[in-house]
């Protein structure tokens, strides 16, 4: 088979190359940051039995996966606005969703291409057409390169969609504000006891404030806040001091332990804006390419984002190895199964979503997590 052209070296992107890797199918994956320790690369991912730890043992990494975990990190509180503990679900070994990091995740899938596949610094511009199945990708440098196989695996606002799809991402009517506190045990003890051992959940409707444990004593925040996208255009993120005391506004009459979680980060505030495809999102078969990961199915955070972007990768790298010499009815199989998932998916974080951030929050959340014996 001729290689396969992957656009973004994301988990997605990336787990298609090792499981095509795998098979023996080579590919070359571009991608824009200029090395992999450019950018941050977020935070904490739970990664589920179902899907996402399914694709590390199709790409043969399960016990370096095993090696990341971080134990007790499945715990999850949810506290009232005074900080009253209202359900507290202990992480005892038995939950399916082990969390690990983000970027030593994609460390070890990086580490387990072959040296080359991944080629920094490829800033896609402009895709077009060539005809029969092949594409030509141009990139900022004015280099091209053209595929008869175009894997789009570039996130929420993909340059290979366009070839697909007309759809273009729309914000949700919410945003999150990022904070991290470090060394919280001793330097943040009040925030660092409010948030446990995993996850925290502090919810009223429209707002929250959600914040993980990471490694070495991190709390990763999320706060979160329904409003539109000119609220947030009129804060000045480039002053720290006063966007902190913009969204801490917001909070007033919060317990001082979680807004503690806002006013004592050791970051400034990153505002992250969020934005869906329509849940129903599919395209028509275009000889020669396809999409996966946000690319082809963003939803607002649900838990399931990465967990299926490896999912998608590792399930095209098996339609490929399945018919190497028919690539179109490689990506024939590959999006008959795609579309029912990701809609489904879709459907179940709005669900999810509408669940944190809606009128009855958190005691609807409470109530399922209850229905379902405290698993997550």
């Amino acid at each position: 088979m001729t290689t396969v052209t992957i656009i973004g070296a994301g988990l997605g992107g990336l787990t298609l190359a090792r499981v095509l890797h795998v098979h023996g199918i080579p590919a070359t994956v571009y991608e824009a940051d200029a090395s992999p320790t450019a950018r941050a690369q977020g935070g904490m991912l739970d990664i589920h039995d179902h899907d996402g730890r399914l694709a590390l043992a199709a790409a043969g990494l399960t016990d370096e996966f095993r090696a990341l975990v971080l134990e007790g990190r499945e715990a999850t509180r949810f506290v009232g606005l005074d900080g009253t503990v209202l359900l507290d679900i202990p992480d005892d070994g038995t939950g399916g969703r082990p969390e690990v990091q983000r970027g030593e995740l994609r460390r070890i899938l990086l580490e387990s291409l072959p040296a080359g596949t991944v080629r920094w610094g490829h800033k896609v511009t402009a895709t077009r057409a060539l005809g029969r199945g092949r594409h030509e990708v141009t990139f900022a440098d004015g280099g091209t390169v053209r595929t008869e196989v175009l894997v789009g695996a570039d996130g929420a606002w993909s340059r290979v969609r366009p070839l697909l799809s007309a759809a273009t991402p729309e914000y949700v009517g919410r945003s999150v504000v990022e904070t991290y506190l470090y060394d919280a045990d001793t330097r943040h003890p009040a925030a660092a006891k409010v948030v446990g051992g995993g996850a925290l959940f502090a919810l009223a409707p429209g707002k929250g404030i959600q914040a993980h444990r990471e490694s070495g004593g991190t709390l990763h925040t999320y706060v979160a806040l329904t409003e539109s996208q000119d609220w947030f255009a009129a804060i000045d993120f480039t002053d720290p001091a006063a966007a902190t005391a913009r969204i801490l506004r917001e909070f007033d009459g919060w317990a001082p332990e979680l807004t503690a979680l806002i006013t004592d980060s050791d970051t400034a505030p990153v505002l992250r804006t969020l934005h869906t495809l329509p849940a129903e999102h599919r395209w028509d078969r275009v000889p020669g390419v396809t999409l996966l990961g946000d690319a082809a199915h963003l939803a607002a955070p649900n838990g399931e984002g990465a967990n299926l972007a490896m999912y998608d990768g590792a399930e095209l790298a098996h339609a490929l190895a399945a018919h190497p010499d028919d690539i179109e009815a490689a990506l024939t199989a590959y999006e008959e199964r795609l579309f029912p998932r990701s809609i489904a998916a879709a459907v179940e974080g709005n669900r999810l979503n509408e669940s944190l951030f809606g009128d009855d929050t958190p005691h609807g959340l409470i109530k399922m997590f209850n229905d379902q014996g405290g698993s997550r």
